[in-house]
C-alpha cells in the first residue's frame, strides 16, 4: 500500500479555503496561511517534494508572509492623522503660520501632525502674525481655525472691569 501523497491541487484548495475562511474570521492572519498553501501548491506543480518538506515549506512561507504583514506592511498602513477626532481635541493645539492674512484673505497655518484630516488650515487671528510664527487654536469655525499668537498673546481674553 502506497503512503498518502498530497498533490498540488490539494494545497491550492487548502490555501483557498483558508483565505475564504478569513471572510468568516476577520483576524487577517488566516489569510497568510492560505497564501502559504498556495505557494506550496504552485511549487509542487513545478517540483516533486516529500510530504515533510511540503509541510515545512508551508510553515516557512506562512510565517514569512505573516511576519512581513505585521512588521512591514501593517505599520505603514496605520493612520497617524487625527482625522475623526472631536473638534474639542484640536483646541489648544499649536501650529505654524505659513501664509500671512492679507486684507479679506485668511491666513494659512500648518500642524506638525494632521488635524481633523488635514495638516494645513485657513485661520483668523485678531492680532497681526508673521510667517513662521507659532499660534494656538482657540476655536474651530467651519473650515477655519480661530487662533491667537503664542508670542504676543491675545487681548480678547482680557476683561476690563
Amino acid at each position: 500500500m502506497d503512503g498518502f501523497k498530497l498533490l498540488y491541487w490539494h494545497w491550492l484548495v487548502f490555501g483557498m479555503l483558508l483565505m475564504l475562511l478569513e471572510l468568516v474570521v476577520p483576524s487577517f492572519t488566516i489569510f497568510w496561511f492560505g497564501l502559504g498553501g498556495l505557494v506550496v501548491g504552485l511549487l509542487l506543480l513545478l517540483v516533486d517534494i516529500s510530504l515533510t518538506w511540503q509541510i515545512f515549506l508551508w510553515i516557512v512561507a506562512s510565517s514569512g508572509f505573516a511576519l512581513f504583514w505585521f512588521k512591514v506592511l501593517k505599520p505603514k498602513m496605520t493612520d497617524r492623522t487625527t482625522a475623526g477626532i472631536a473638534r474639542e481635541a484640536v483646541l489648544g493645539e499649536t501650529a505654524m503660520v505659513i501664509g500671512k492674512p492679507k486684507g479679506d484673505r485668511r491666513g494659512e497655518l500648518r500642524f506638525a501632525v494632521p488635524m481633523l484630516g488635514s495638516e494645513t488650515w485657513s485661520f483668523i487671528c485678531s492680532a497681526d502674525v508673521e510667517v513662521g510664527e507659532r499660534v494656538i487654536v482657540r476655536e474651530v469655525s467651519g473650515n477655519t481655525m480661530i487662533v491667537e499668537s503664542m508670542q504676543r498673546g491675545s487681548t480678547n481674553n482680557e476683561r476690563e472691569d
